[in-house]
């Protein structure tokens, strides 16, 4: 089977995959409300209504302070109406991480308008995501999935009470996909959106590693829940670092205006101010890959832990040395994330902890035994594996496939679900399809099929 652009299609489909921000590339879809995207103020306002003066008690732990190793004095204390560089005025708290805090900001200069800064840390003495921005704007490339990067407007260096903090300013954009879902009926966006969203994506990685050279991927970042559980953050391909783009600056007006009327609770302390984070509403503009603070210049020689636990890629867990395949592996994840009911892989023991001899054991329910040439790139896989290539993990293999995971598709539309799945969910990194034949698959296409902005051969 072949797929074939019409030729009389190519510059409404070269339009649609450059721009898919207008309005009738991003429609609201059967199924999902407006006012289902309104109740994110409504929620900020509930919220606002039961913290009384808005002000938490200082025993309460908030945000990043719920961080295993949190130091107060690592983080820039960041106040609302604070203005930095004579130029960007804080409006909101957009998010918190291991590494840094995310607000959204007032260009006051009128040049960009709304932006978004992240204030790092002050003992990240290596700093990836900055060097990486930089190549990328020195690029003179006019591939169309730069337009799906999340763009770098400028950068600076903070001096802070306890040392120096790097601030990269970012544009300013919507939700992220991740937040999306979480609106949605069940948790699980239909075929149309998730292609809407997911196609140009792929163009961004296209471009990361053809022209850029960079493997989008992330390291672990440890943050607590209550006082028992721990979940990881990172910043790699994954629903939270896609963002909605946005097509004016009304969202942003909004959102200013919630947090004059509703501002979200905050603690007081001697020496700043501990605020909690109010996220973006839904907005519709083409999507944009965000977050690349451990992403890495191609090189043959990586072998570092990166990635999710639950996207984590075959040769990641094992130790092998990866490569762009690892990118692959995360947009097959985020896909069935976004797509599915339920996670494809949920490696977690009992005691809530992730667990190496869980996922591989998943794995190979998921797609079979790995193959002995595989196992012996890496000696780690002696302790899961015998000489010949059998499971001797301590846990058993479930007894489950890929057909049964799949919950939601039947009949042709299943059967071309799985067979673009498993393109994408190969043991070795170099069975993988490459990111051209990903993008040109028959179920990712299926709208542009039917429209006939792309003709299918099939032989």
């Amino acid at each position: 089977m072949t797929l074939l652009l019409a030729p009389h299609r190519l510059p409404r489909l070269a339009s649609r995959l450059r721009n898919p921000s207008t309005n009738n590339a991003f429609p609201f879809t059967p199924g999902i409300s407006r006012p289902m995207f309104w109740a994110g103020k409504r929620a900020s306002t509930s919220m606002a209504d039961t913290v009384g003066q808005q002000v938490l008690d200082p025993s309460v732990l908030v945000e990043e302070e719920t961080i295993r190793g949190y130091k107060a004095e690592d983080y820039y204390p960041v106040r609302i109406g604070e203005v930095f560089q004579d130029r960007y005025r804080v409006i909101g708290k957009l998010g918190y991480g291991t590494a840094s805090t995310v607000w959204l900001c007032q260009d006051l200069s009128g040049q960009d308008e709304y932006i978004a800064l992240k204030v790092y840390i002050n003992r990240s003495k290596v700093h990836r995501e900055l060097p990486i921005y930089k190549h990328i704007n020195s690029l003179n490339s006019e591939h169309e999935g730069r337009a799906y990067i999340r763009k770098l407007i400028d950068s600076f260096e903070l001096s802070g009470p306890h040392g120096k903090h790097t601030c990269l300013v970012h544009e300013a954009l919507g939700m992220n996909m991740e937040e999306l879902r979480d609106l949605v009926p069940r948790g699980a966006m239909d075929g149309y959106l998730v292609r809407q969203f997911l196609r140009p994506v792929l163009r961004g990685i296209q471009f990361l590693r053809e022209d850029a050279h960079i493997v989008h991927t992330g390291q672990p970042r440890v943050r607590t829940l209550g006082c028992a559980f721990l979940t990881v953050e990172r910043a790699d391909i994954q629903p939270k670092n896609i963002l909605l783009g946005v097509l004016d600056t009304s969202a942003f007006a909004r959102y200013e205006e919630d947090e004059r009327e509703y501002p979200m609770p905050r603690k007081e302390l001697p020496s700043r101010t501990v605020y909690t984070s109010k996220p973006m509403l839904f907005t519709r503009g083409a999507p944009s890959l965000a977050d690349l603070s451990e992403a890495r210049f191609e090189c043959p020689d990586n072998v570092d832990l990166v990635m999710p636990d639950l996207y984590r890629a075959p040769e990641v867990v094992l130790g092998m040395p990866w490569s762009y395949p690892i990118d692959v592996w995360a947009f097959a994840m985020t896909l069935w994330d976004l797509f599915e009911p339920k996670r494809l892989f949920y490696p977690q023991g009992e005691d809530g902890r992730y667990s190496e001899s869980i996922h591989l054991a998943q794995m190979i329910s998921i797609m079979g035994p790995p193959p002995l040439d595989f196992l012996q790139r890496s000696g780690k896989s002696k302790l899961f594996w015998d000489d010949e290539g059998v499971w001797k993990g301590d846990v058993p293999i479930p007894e489950t496939k890929l057909e049964i995971a799949e919950a939601r598709l039947q009949g042709e539309e299943k059967e071309l679900f799985l067979i673009f799945i498993r393109k994408m969910l190969q043991w070795k990194p170099e069975d993988r399809k490459d990111l051209e034949d990903v993008f040109m698959d028959e179920w990712l296409l299926a709208d542009l099929i039917e429209a006939g902005v792309v003709t299918c051969d099939r032989q």
